[in-house]
């Protein structure tokens, strides 16, 4: 199989690099091809002529977009609509990569795919636009949407946070943000399960279970051995940022289960990258 991967250097794209080896790949990511630039993807699709786009490439800056939201439209909107439009050109699927962020983050059961979307913020409104893009344009593609991101060798929550507690030893962690902490590796593995099924639809693809962002940093510390580090809980308010994050975003994974891909817990999928990638103290 022909497989172009967008935004093949940043941390999902690399993890597919890997888990799509056996494949015939195209690697596409800045500085030489811009997703912006309709005519340059244009010239990789008709050169390669893949039979499926993984599109990865994004502008991810949570904080970022809410300062400068017509570069996050220009990337996760327009650049979308761009590879979707090559994945016509070329009569290929399309893996698009989406976020809980979606979502207004109001609903304490989690979401399920089918919901409705409401993003409030930037970052949210350009992804819920890229989705938009791919269903307008496109019949055979996968929307795949997921959530807290870890992968290794990226600047991630489980670093900072280690770093943080190395540093000083104390820490305030916002305790009413949800969601799906996601390791990069599980992800990558349903994806490449989806490609083979061709059931085109939207999914939501994240490890099993939901917990805060202060769950989340204190299962770290444990798995770190960092336990003695002073932990304080603080409402998300209280955390400066210029984006305001969904507050309860966890994602559902009632697609994908009903045709045979889940994810492991997210509790037994970070103590293996802790294990395998975080030295212990």
């Amino acid at each position: 199989m022909r497989v172009l991967i967008t935004g093949s250097s940043g941390q999902l794209g690399k993890t597919l690099q890997t888990q799509l080896s056996a494949h015939i790949l195209a690697l596409v990511d800045l500085p030489e091809v811009d997703i912006t630039e309709r005519e340059q993807i244009f010239a990789i699709v008709d050169s390669f002529r893949p039979e499926v786009i993984v599109h990865c490439a994004a502008y991810t800056d949570v904080d970022g977009s809410a300062q400068n939201p017509n570069l996050a439209y220009l990337v996760n909107g327009l650049g979308t609509q761009n590879v979707a439009l090559a994945c016509q050109r070329a009569d290929a699927e399309m893996v698009h990569i989406s976020t809980n962020e979606v979502f207004a983050g109001d609903n304490p059961r989690g979401y399920q795919e089918w919901m409705e979307p409401g993003p409030i913020n930037a970052y949210g409104r350009s992804k819920a636009a890229g989705e938009i893009h791919v269903r307008n344009i496109l019949r055979r593609f996968y929307i795949v949407r997921t959530a807290w991101l870890y992968a290794p060798g990226g600047r991630n929550f489980i670093h900072a946070i280690m770093h943080k507690a190395q540093q000083t030893g104390q820490l305030r962690v916002v305790a009413d943000e949800i969601g799906n902490p996601t390791y990069s590796e599980d992800l990558t593995g349903a994806i490449v399960k989806l490609i083979s099924t061709h059931q085109y639809g939207t999914y939501h693809f994240v490890n099993e279970g939901a917990c805060s962002r202060l769950e989340f940093a204190l299962e770290v510390l444990r798995l770190g051995g960092l336990e003695s580090a002073e932990v304080s809980p603080i409402l998300g308010s209280q955390y400066a940022r210029a984006s305001t994050p969904p507050p309860f975003a966890a994602l559902n994974n009632i697609a994908g289960a009903a045709i045979g891909i889940t994810l492991r817990p997210w509790q037994e999928a970070l103590a293996e990258y802790i294990d395998q990638y975080v030295p212990r103290q």
